[in-house]
């Protein structure tokens, strides 16, 4: 129950940045759509990110970690390929929009857990 509870936050989230304007660029036509793109983002995260981090592991290591928040932009914008009604209008609205439904999470874990 307490990972539907985060699924459905996390999609509210996505569409709070949008309706409220927190990072011009981010664009989402309805909540409907703002929980296509949780899903999206969800199964990137479990596929595709993995790989990711192997793959740019040496550059992870000399960043400290950091090269994770670029990861997370790409996969964020990446969503907005693939889901029709979400747009995003560049890498740094993406960088932002990952870096702000990262916040949530750690928050939602935080106070769920």
């Amino acid at each position: 129950m307490k990972t539907i509870l985060k699924f459905i936050l996390i999609a509210a989230a996505i569409f709070a940045v949008s309706h409220y304007s927190l990072i011009p660029g981010i664009e989402v036509a309805d909540f409907t759509t703002a929980v296509v793109v949780a899903l999206v983002l969800a199964i990137l995260n479990i596929f595709i990110r993995p790989l990711l981090l192997i793959l740019t592991l040496p550059v992870n290591v000399l960043t400290l970690g950091l090269f994770t928040f670029v990861i997370n932009g790409l996969l964020f914008w990446l969503v907005s390929f693939f889901v029709k009604g979400f747009m995003v209008s560049g890498f740094v609205a993406a960088f932002l929009g990952a870096l702000l439904i990262t916040v949530v999470k750690w928050i939602l874990d935080m106070v769920l857990d």
